[in-house]
């Protein structure tokens, strides 16, 4: 691990109010010291100094300087934060004369990489830090601020303990077959643990398939006969010429929280436009896609043939059948959710998008989330190895048989943490991070 300082500006390189240029590494409080007019080097960790940055005795700044020490640090090594005016000349002078006396530009995630490799944090939570800063939503930010905060890191452990349990136990029953007072384990004894333990992580693995859809938003086709108000619904402009729509039109809507990637499709029916009959099967196509299926339906107009085929079409997705211009009368004999797209009356539609996708969960605080690939593939590994091992005690096979997959499955728990991580999987992980953080 270098302990060499590292310098970056942690905010915005735009022109704005305040700018702050953070540094860490050994010694970096004295190293500041050097060109700022405050007294520092005796302060108490967690303070702020006032004073000015000098370069060859002409002031460049008038700047607060944050000092923090030892293991306290988000680090975990000395830290210091430059206050300065925001303006893109002076914000680059004060880095310029950090790299002058020695210090040298951050890489990408390297202060959040440091936090990892000084034991401040796991990898989740490194992970989570990049997830806050690019939350598109309500949802996503919850859940990293719940990464954050250590509640993948817990759950974890928690699994990491309970199967290290069912590992001691074995371990010991074949280091010391001579003691009397050691039981023998038997599959009818760890099956009932082994269970209990993949039942969590099936529930997690199970639980967490609707996160990425939360942080990159839910695929989202909007299906329908021309003129339903398919359009109405990402206020787009509605004619009434049949058929206006003749190709897909994407565009991401916030609706109370949740991203959706709208994709707002050619009207469906009979055609014999070859324009409008190329937009229908680019249509069709969106449907088998989508994690989301709105379909569509004119309340105001009884269903025909068209609509029937539509039913058909998309029964077999994750729909939600959208009964439109309920402020007309409603003349359909369909379950659905009634809306007036014109209205913007889509509320209930909100609800059962919430419903479906079960967002009501992610706000409480005793459910825990995986919260992207990376994790999610290795608990899975996890579970197959604990799996084959459970399938194992139920053939009756011999324990000291089984306890190798047991830690096949310990050591993706211990990977997800960062435990046993390779050197390129942090290079490629914090590579992802912005810079200064």
């Amino acid at each position: 691990m270098n302990d060499d300082i590292i310098v970056a500006v942690a905010t915005s390189r735009l022109e704005a109010a305040i700018s702050i240029i953070r540094l860490s590494g050994k010694d970096v409080i004295a190293f500041v010291q050097q060109f700022f007019t405050g007294k520092i080097i005796n302060k108490e960790s967690h303070t702020i100094t006032y004073g000015y940055i000098k370069d060859n005795g002409e002031k460049i700044d008038e700047v607060l300087v944050n000092i923090y020490r030892g293991k306290r640090t988000f680090t975990g090594e000395e830290m210091v934060e430059i206050n300065c005016h925001g303006g893109v000349y002076i914000t680059n002078k004060v880095v310029d004369l950090c790299l002058h006396h020695g210090a040298r530009l951050a890489e990408r995630g390297e202060f959040s990489k440091r936090a990892f490799l000084n034991g401040r944090i796991d990898l989740s939570q490194a992970e989570a830090i990049s997830d806050i800063i690019t939350a598109k939503n309500s949802y996503a930010s919850s859940l990293a601020l719940k990464g954050i905060q250590g509640s993948i890191s817990h759950f974890i452990k928690d699994l990491k303990e309970d199967l290290i349990q069912i590992i001691t136990q074995i371990e010991v029953n074949i280091d010391y077959p001579e003691y009397e007072d050691v039981e023998e384990l038997t599959a009818d004894k760890l099956l009932p643990m082994s269970t209990s333990l993949i039942e969590k992580m099936n529930k997690i693995i199970e639980d967490s398939k609707n996160i990425k859809l939360l942080k990159e938003g839910i695929q989202t086709a909007i299906i329908g006969k021309p003129n339903v108000g398919k359009s109405s619904l990402l206020n787009a402009i509605v004619t009434n010429i049949a058929g206006t729509t003749r190709d897909v039109v994407e565009g991401s809507v916030t609706v109370d929280g949740i991203l959706l990637n709208m994709i707002d499709t050619a009207g469906i029916r009979e055609t014999d436009n070859i324009v409008e009959s190329l937009g229908v099967e680019k249509s069709k196509e969106m449907i088998k896609k989508a994690d989301l299926v709105l379909l569509v339906i004119d309340g105001s107009k009884e269903l025909d043939q068209e609509d029937q085929k539509l039913l058909e079409l998309t029964e077999d997705t994750n729909r939600i059948i959208i009964i439109n211009k309920a402020d007309l009368g409603k003349k359909v004999d369909l379950e659905g959710i009634e809306i007036s797209a014109k209205e913007q009356d889509i509320l209930a539609l909100t609800k059962e998008i919430k419903k479906k996708f079960n967002l009501g969960l992610i706000s409480n605080q005793e459910e825990y989330y995986l919260t992207n690939a990376r994790q999610t593939q290795l608990l899975e590994k996890a579970a197959s190895s604990l799996q084959i091992a459970i399938d194992a005690m139920k053939m009756s096979i011999p324990s000291d048989l089984i306890v190798e997959d047991l830690y096949d499955s310990w050591s993706c728990l211990k990977e997800i943490l960062g435990e046993q991580a390779k050197e390129d999987l942090l290079d490629e992980l914090f590579k992802r991070f912005c810079i200064g953080k």
